[in-house]
């Protein structure tokens, strides 16, 4: 805890970000975390609760009021570690994790939470700028070969644990840099890339080897890896995307989110993309309300797009959630993203019915608006309206991994079409192939960064009892 009367003393201070005019300029973060005073008084407000609902909430574990208290009490160093001890990457999570450790939080029930997410930031970025951030190299190796197949935070996370644990780790990655959808997936105005790019010298420096450029299942026969590895853990993202098969979906202008996103990723990057999608002086219209939408919102705006509309086909959440009845869960409530405050026309319970155009190019849609009754949409008569659109985004979510990978190891799928493996009791994470194991999206689907930290974390853990018959890694 901090102090013992903090949360009654403090109220909850948020991090500050630049002004919009100014953020739409550039692709940089504009997320300042707390100074130490500010971080200070924030980790006092933690509450001698008793349960530590953050900690359950958290799906890392975090051990949230031990570095709520160091930080009070300024041992940032002893706070770092702890935040290491269940978390690889802290400053991934500290960013972009939606933080349901702060909805678990206890103070949530009838105040503002801790807040837990800008301590996170505040810790580990100290912990960079004082150089305490250094290479674990495991003191002896083992002599077992493993290969990472993805490098998301899932395989980041797998690989680290694993050369920690003395193993030889190779982490294959078929672009043509490392990060997965860290890297192509999330805007760098919301995560900037050298915060990859200073983990991987990190993980370098602890024996790990990276292979760019390998798409294994394609490229590099899964044969070859079975062959020259002792143990395959699959770990890449849920890359399918839910496409909308309605009339006009073959008209020019019509793209999933990650074809746009991915895109202006490399030209940050410094990459020449002749034929990069533009959403400069277009109306834009982006299908999907979560995190992926709105990060198509925040790029369009910062290409100068005539106008940006979000639909959602789900009806527009309540302002407040009934915290007796969802605390400590997440909540489903009305939430704006910093991308939607910068400019965004925002419209639920709408759904698609055509895309319309001439020539080949998309000039509109054809919506109708919806009602739900037994948790399904149902039209409602005399709703239809038209949307002028140049360009539309599709970000409706990820129905499963590319199926390629998963068809080159044989392993058996679930339902989903995710590879099928457990996470209980022996052979956890170990798919219906013996050596090979799956986690983060591979495993469970589309999901939070945080899952897949601690999924990469765990499959380490099941991977290392596997080599070698016991395990001193974390669980």
């Amino acid at each position: 805890m901090g102090k013992p009367t903090g949360f009654m003393e403090f109220k909850r201070l948020s991090e500050e970000s630049l002004p919009v005019a100014e953020r739409l300029k550039n692709y940089r973060e504009f997320v300042q975390h707390l100074n130490d005073e500010q971080a200070a008084t924030q980790g006092a407000r933690c509450m001698d609760c008793g349960i530590p609902f953050c900690s359950s909430g958290c799906p890392v574990n975090n051990i949230i009021p031990d570095w709520n208290d160091l930080v009070y009490r300024s041992n940032w160093k002893r706070a770092l570690e702890s935040l290491h001890s269940t978390n690889n990457f802290p400053e991934f999570t500290g960013r972009i994790c939606p933080a349901p450790c702060e909805a678990a939080c206890t103070l949530n029930i009838n105040d503002e939470a801790v807040g837990i997410k800008s301590l996170e930031h505040a810790i580990i970025d100290k912990g960079w700028t004082q150089g305490w951030v250094t290479p674990q190299p495991a003191p002896a190796k083992t002599g077992k070969k493993v290969a990472v197949i993805g490098s998301g935070p899932a395989g980041l996370a797998c690989a680290q644990q694993l050369a920690r644990a003395g193993h030889n780790v190779a982490v294959f990655e078929k672009n043509d840099r490392i990060g997965g959808l860290l890297r192509y997936g999330i805007p760098d105005f919301k995560f900037e890339k050298s915060h990859i790019d200073r983990r991987i010298e990190q993980m370098r420096a602890e024996g790990v080897e990276f292979r760019v450029g390998q798409h294994v299942g394609t490229d590099v026969p899964a044969q070859t890896i079975m062959a020259d590895f002792d143990a395959v853990v699959l770990t890449g993202g849920a890359e399918q995307p839910r496409d909308l098969p309605v009339p006009g979906r073959d008209l020019a202008g019509i793209h999933f989110a990650m074809e746009f996103l991915s895109q202006q990723n490399k030209v940050v990057a410094g990459d020449t993309l002749p034929d990069q999608i533009k959403a400069t002086g277009k109306h834009v219209v982006v299908i999907g309300g979560g995190d992926t939408g709105s990060d198509c919102v925040g790029t369009s705006n910062r290409h100068g797009a005539a106008s940006v509309t979000q639909l959602e086909v789900m009806p527009r959440p309540a302002e407040q959630e009934n915290k007796p009845l969802t605390w400590p869960n997440w909540p489903l409530k009305m939430r704006t993203s910093s991308s939607q405050e910068e400019g965004c026309t925002r419209d639920w319970s709408v759904t698609t019915k055509a895309f319309v155009g001439t020539n080949g190019k998309l000039e509109k849609l054809s919506c109708v608006r919806v009602e739900w009754k037994d948790g399904k949409p149902h039209e409602i008569p005399g709703s239809e309206f038209e949307l002028k659109a140049d360009l539309v985004f599709l970000a409706m979510g990820f129905v499963s991994p590319v199926q390629n990978v998963l068809d080159a190891f044989g392993v058996e799928r679930d339902a989903r079409g995710n590879a099928k493996a457990s996470t209980d009791g022996t052979g956890s994470y170990q798919t219906s192939v013996g050596k090979v194991f799956a986690a983060g999206d591979m495993r469970r689907g589309q999901s939070l960064v945080v899952w897949a930290i601690r999924e990469g974390r765990q499959a380490a853990r099941a991977v290392d009892e596997y080599l070698m018959g016991s395990s001193n890694l974390p669980r």
